[in-house]
This record gives structure tokens, sequence and C-alpha cells, in this order.
């Protein structure tokens, strides 16, 4: 599973990233997270805010650090795919 966090690398993002690897890891899932700093990058996705997560291609939140419940039912419906 990828995950992407998008953002300029600051300390909201930087919570997001470190949120996400805690909750895979707390639920035994192999997990790619990835920080995506470049601005050209980020335009490609629709979101007006940062952070913002992409998991496997689709944006599942943006303009604000998800809480562990978000993040474990995202990883959640992804394993049911």
């Amino acid at each position: 599973m990828e995950i992407k966090v998008l953002g300029p690398g600051c300390a909201k993002c930087e919570a997001t990233k470190k949120l996400i690897s805690e909750v895979a890891v707390e639920m035994g899932v192999e997990v790619k997270v990835e920080a995506v700093k470049d601005l050209m990058k980020i335009t490609e996705y629709d979101i007006l805010s940062t952070p913002g997560v992409v998991i496997d291609g689709k944006v599942v939140s943006s303009g604000k650090i998800p809480t562990r419940d978000e993040i474990r039912n995202w990883i959640q419906e992804k394993k049911l795919e």
C-alpha cells in the first residue's frame, strides 16, 4: 500500500506522516509512506490545503491531521479491496 503525505514539510505534515506510520505498525500492515513536498506534484491532486493524504492514488484527506481511527479505517478499507 502506497500512502503519500502532500505538503511543504510543515509540522502538521510531519505529524501526519508519523501518525500514519505508527497506525500501520500497530495494525501489522506494511505501507510505504512518502512525503511529497514538490509544489508542482502537489497541485496534481485536487486539494486546497495541506496536509493531504493520498492512498494508492486516491485523495482521502486534506487540510488536517487525520485521527488514528480515520487512518485505521482507510487502511482497513484498502485491505478489503
